[in-house]
């Protein structure tokens, strides 16, 4: 693969629809959504901002949340409640790589699943409610193996 292969696709996208939006081009900007486009699962915007900094790119939390308030506006971004008052936010992006999350409660670990009887049963549920589903979030709470082992 060329190196202009594996460019970030999603943030291509996002930094494209951000434009036609009408927000500014920036270093930060650019910057948050390459982080987002290499996750394979939502991160906070402390855990965001801590990974720029440790690529040496010092961006402020106020623009983190910006960026992450306009990602969601233009629906390039999805918020995931993992409750207690914390978010983290991920990519929305068509096609595989949909999954769920699983939450520790006591530490706050978050795993990512996927379940293709889940999403058969969402689909069939979609056929009976009154109600054209565009996407589905799944969060199940409790203990992880290790905090459940303590």
């Amino acid at each position: 693969m060329t190196s202009t292969e594996q460019r970030p696709v999603w943030a291509e996208h996002a930094a494209q629809a951000l434009a036609e939006a009408g927000y500014r081009r920036g270093g930060a900007r650019r910057a948050i959504l390459e982080l987002l486009d290499e996750q394979s699962c939502a991160l906070s915007a402390v855990e965001i901002q801590e990974a720029l900094s440790r690529r040496n790119r010092d961006v402020s939390r106020s623009s983190v949340y910006r960026v992450m308030e306009e990602l969601e506006e233009i629906g390039l971004l999805q918020r995931v409640e993992i409750g207690q008052g914390m978010v983290r936010y991920e990519p929305v992006r068509s096609g595989p790589g949909h999954h769920h999350h699983l939450v520790c409660d006591r530490c706050g670990r978050l795993q990512p699943f996927t379940d293709d009887g889940l999403e058969r049963a969402i689909r069939r549920l979609s056929d009976r409610v009154p109600l054209h589903v565009s996407e589905h979030e799944i969060v199940i709470h409790g203990a992880c193996e290790t905090c459940a082992a303590a």
